[in-house]
């Protein structure tokens, strides 16, 4: 029987076909090692994984706000997890007001009860429950709750940390302004390291960007913008976990309070230039004007974006830094990355400073063009 016209060929074809069926074939204790290192590998992977997970939780729960002051965990002798830290006051209009501590969540592992109301934390917004025992239900699409959500107004860390500022930028330049009253306009204390920074804000800052003639209504707003910004991104350097310019509510508060005293403040040169566009022939004018009236939004816009964007980078990159040393696990690599963490967290002492001048600045360039002067000399001999 002939099974082709090229015998050889058909015969290593033949072999090689079947060589894997050969060399593939285990022993039953092969096998039996090959499972186990399937499960051993299996089980390894798992771990890494948890852990990663993890250090990815331990980030985000850095980056978000919460009701109470996380400051360190530790397991005891039966395996249960301990949190140290203090509570915060929660604030919730739900058919009434309610009141209570948020030490009531048990760090979101139980529900809080307040005046036959039951509430539970999940992913620090708070929810309405059933009961005690009542879990919070998410929806199969996108699974997001849809249990009820009162209005919340509590002290949470990053409200709290700004009250702190607040409070102590008040305290602070209060002292400065009774020294500059008593000592016949020398400071004294620790106004003498403010003083500079006051004048090179308004030396550097508000007079070359808005002018001599306006300049002094708007250096309260610069002073404070400048001053809880700076005072924020110290506190966020802290191991608290505070990360108030990095929450997009807040930049987003201090860019439309901007934009407000612009818009409320400008003349009418600024909107001339805005709706109808000196020099410039009438069907350009029409074209113009839209996108002039959009670029007032996209200013305080950049304002937002920028100051929360560098806010989160740094913070991300410090915490991914330091989850690395878990994952090395080795004196030399964790040692690398604890340099590494203390090198970009002196950097960091120094972003904290710049995008509080920054914005600062920014801020006294949309004034100074708000009620800028200008005189069309040229136009006039055309």
């Amino acid at each position: 029987m002939v099974f082709s016209n090229k015998p050889l060929q058909f015969i290593v074809a033949v072999l090689v076909a079947c060589l894997p069926l050969f060399s593939s074939a285990n022993t039953a204790t092969d096998s039996v090692h090959a499972k186990a290192e399937v499960k051993t590998e299996s089980k390894v992977l798992n771990i890494k994984e948890k852990e990663a997970e993890e250090r990815k939780e331990y980030i985000q729960h850095h980056l978000l706000d919460t009701h109470d002051f996380h400051l360190f965990s530790y397991v005891d002798a039966n395996k249960e997890e301990h949190h140290i830290g203090f509570p915060l006051p929660v604030i919730l209009w739900d058919e009434g007001l309610h009141l209570f501590s948020s030490s009531q969540f048990h760090h979101g592992e139980k529900a809080a009860e307040s005046k036959g109301k039951f509430y539970k934390l999940h992913h620090e917004k708070i929810y309405r429950v059933d009961s005690a025992e009542g879990e919070i239900q998410l929806n199969n699409e996108n699974h997001h709750p849809t249990n009820v959500k009162p209005l919340d107004l509590s002290i949470t860390k990053n409200v709290f940390v700004m009250l702190l500022v607040s409070v102590l930028i008040f305290l602070l330049f209060r002292s400065l302004a009774n020294s500059y009253a008593k000592n016949n306009g020398v400071a004294k204390g620790i106004g003498r390291f403010f003083e500079p920074i006051i004048i090179y804000v308004r030396d550097e800052i508000a007079i070359p960007n808005i002018g001599e003639k306006h300049y002094k209504k708007y250096m309260s707003h610069l002073l404070t913008v400048f001053f809880f910004i700076w005072f924020l991104n110290i506190f966020g350097l802290s191991p608290l976990g505070i990360n108030v310019t990095g929450n997009i509510a807040i930049t987003a508060c201090l860019a439309i309070i901007t934009y407000i005293i612009t818009t409320l403040t400008a003349n009418k040169n600024y909107w001339g230039h805005i709706f109808w566009m000196p020099g410039v022939p009438v069907p350009m004018k029409l074209i113009l004007a839209p996108i002039e009236l959009l670029g007032t939004i996209i200013k305080p816009f950049s304002l937002m974006i920028r100051l929360y964007a560098n806010i989160v980078a740094g913070h991300i990159v410090l915490g991914s830094l330091i989850g690395l040393m878990f994952l090395f696990k080795s004196w030399f690599g964790s040692t690398l990355s604890f340099g590494l963490s203390f090198a970009i967290s002196l950097i960091e002492v120094l972003v904290a400073l710049l995008q509080a001048y920054i914005f600062t600045m920014l801020t006294a360039l949309y004034f100074g063009s708000a009620v800028e002067e200008h005189h069309h000399e040229e136009e006039a001999h055309h």
